[in-house]
């Protein structure tokens, strides 16, 4: 499969997502375009240009409006539109056409391999600057390396066969390795890989609807009393 370094494909944080170690791990082949480089899937980015001028997204009242369109869109290129020997693409290539069989989740423990994910993961190597405090984040987790290499630029790879962070300096020489607890085979098909924090964006949200009650005073203020009057100053 090839895919790009968009969500929820690819990361800014140039380690591959959840659900890229998830295909991995079923046996999927990974391509992964170069950034910037559109020409590398110059057929599906035209395709892209033609779903937009035949589907007229700006026309539609909703977004399953759009999705009509664009499924009827699909059929009309497949089935009907001809190529260059002048017969549809369904009809010149029928190894392509889908089997109609849907993905069948009970069978993904029998043919899903951690292995082959963590062997994905071992192919990249990304550069991270450390903190004053001698850390790095990886998966929006933070690793420590040692004070020492506070605000210098590392490497960090991944030992498939050890299922190990590798921290490098930039000349290459290993610094210290940490098990990457965040690459079990449960946590990658639960799709929870990265740390992702409390807040707007959880899982599960803090229940904002209730209005927030303003603070009360059990007791009505008073104010100071003198409990004798005062008295002039005796000479």
């Amino acid at each position: 499969m090839r895919i790009d370094n968009g969500m929820p494909w690819g990361s800014q944080g140039d380690l591959p997502t959840e659900l890229a170690c998830w295909l991995a791990g079923l046996g999927v082949g990974l391509v992964i375009n170069p950034p910037r480089r559109p020409q590398k899937n110059g057929v599906i980015e035209r395709y892209q240009g033609v779903g937009k001028s035949w589907a007229e997204p700006w026309d539609c009242r909703s977004a399953a409006e759009l999705q009509r369109r664009l499924e009827e869109l699909d059929r009309w290129q497949r089935e009907l539109y001809p190529t260059a020997d002048g017969r549809p693409r369904c009809e010149a290539y029928p190894g392509l056409k889908h089997s109609g069989r849907a993905y069948d989740p009970a069978r993904e423990t029998a043919v899903w391999d951690l292995r082959r994910a963590w062997e994905w993961v071992g192919m990249h190597l990304v550069p991270r600057q450390v903190d004053s405090q001698g850390k790095v984040s990886l998966y929006n987790r933070p690793y420590s390396v040692g004070v020492r290499w506070g605000g210098r630029k590392i490497w960090v790879g991944f030992d498939p066969e050890r299922g190990e962070w590798m921290f490098q300096d930039e000349k290459g020489h290993e610094i210290r390795r940490q098990a990457a607890a965040e690459l079990s085979a449960e946590r990658i098909r639960a799709m929870e890989v990265t740390h992702r924090r409390r807040g707007c964006h959880a899982a599960n949200p803090p229940d904002r609807s209730k209005a927030a009650k303003p603070h009360e005073r059990t007791k009505a203020a008073k104010p100071h009393e003198r409990t004798k009057a005062a008295k002039p100053t005796t000479r």
